[in-house]
């Protein structure tokens, strides 16, 4: 049996992606401000809607780690991977994340707040 469950490494991880698809949105919407756009408020709009979402996300994360005692670190990184250090019930979890995957992911959890922002639209 593992020392972190996989229920409590979603949590860690969504502390890992969250944060980092939250840059990724702000920067996107300071660029639809001030870009060449005919018509930016749309864009602008998606941007916002998927920024609430990711916040919303990072918050209930952030109270649920809170709240069972967990707390996590970024380790070492180089080219190629980024160590991230969890701890939870007295144990301590090294987990190294592929940059590759870690973009991937990012993008990926990106088309499904824009997604979720563009519904509620």
């Amino acid at each position: 049996m593992p020392l972190i469950s996989q229920e409590q490494v979603v949590h860690f991880e969504n502390m890992i992606y969250l944060p980092m698809v939250l840059t990724i949105l702000e920067r996107d919407r300071a660029l639809f401000e001030t870009g060449a756009f005919k018509l930016n408020r749309p864009y602008i709009e998606l941007v916002d809607g998927a920024i609430k979402q990711v916040q919303k996300e990072l918050k209930e994360t952030k109270i649920h780690m809170r709240k069972h005692h967990m707390k996590m670190l970024r380790g070492t990184g180089d080219d190629t991977f980024t160590e991230y250090v969890f701890y939870h019930g007295g144990y301590e979890d090294h987990r190294r994340y592929l940059n590759l995957r870690l973009r991937n992911r990012v993008e990926e959890l990106l088309r499904v707040y824009l997604a979720m922002s563009d519904k509620e639209l």
